[in-house]
């Protein structure tokens, strides 16, 4: 049976990587979480100086420093679950916390840290049978992706989800601050000059505002199976 290629794209905190994940497990896929890669790229830039104290990014050393950052994925075997890896490194952690989500979409919008980042993403796909979520996968990593999905629900919703899982990590966490990232995140990403955020014209919407995450998994596996079938 042809390995299909799977573009999930979508706002902020909206649970693509954990039906990515799921939906990978369950068929048999690769999974990639691109938003993982730009924590990563952010996390690289907070450790080298290229976030300065106002907050601001200074792109020009970002740039000269790009091509020392490879991010990988390697399979936790206790969980079963892919972690984040930079430069051999796994930082799993460290780039879910909120002084990486405060910094990411600035970061991401660069240029040349989509340029660089694309590259390796199209290299893990090439051979299909992946799953890929992000925020420009069936725009412009995979613009003929077999099956392209992209996944909404409302601010307020996406905050608490973000507020819970934090603090079921054990992770300080306030509600409001997240809810001005998770707003501020929506406007960069839809607004930013290059692969802005935008639903690809053969993308199924899938708004899980007021759905269960069994619900909207098996949403999906339906869509998977259907085009599957397509494709046989």
């Amino acid at each position: 049976m042809k390995k299909i290629t799977i573009a999930i794209d979508g706002h902020s905190s909206c649970g693509k990587s954990t039906m990515a994940k799921a939906l990978a497990r369950r068929v048999g896929y690769i999974y990639v979480d691109t938003g993982a890669m730009y924590r990563c790229v952010t996390l690289f830039a907070m450790r080298n100086g290229c976030v300065l104290p106002d907050g601001s990014i200074d792109a020009e050393r970002l740039e000269t420093l790009i091509p020392q950052i490879h991010v990988a994925f390697r399979l936790n075997e206790a969980t079963g679950l892919p972690e984040a890896c930079l430069n051999g490194e796994c930082v799993e952690g460290e780039i879910r916390g909120m002084e990486v989500s405060s910094h990411v979409s600035p970061v991401a919008a660069l240029p040349f840290v989509r340029t660089a980042m694309v590259a390796q993403q199209q290299l893990m796909g090439q051979e299909g049978g992946v799953v890929m979520d992000g925020r420009d996968i069936g725009t412009v990593v995979f613009p003929h992706a077999e099956l392209k999905i992209f996944v909404t629900a409302s601010a307020s919703v996406r905050a608490q989800r973000r507020y819970d899982e934090l603090v079921q990590k054990g992770m300080a966490a306030d509600y409001d601050d997240i809810l001005k990232n998770v707003e501020e995140r929506d406007y960069i990403d839809s607004h930013r000059e290059v692969s802005p955020l935008r639903q690809a014209d053969d993308a199924l919407l899938l708004d899980n505002s007021h759905m269960t995450i069994e619900e909207q998994d098996q949403w999906l596996l339906e869509r998977f199976n259907e085009k599957v079938k397509d494709e046989a």
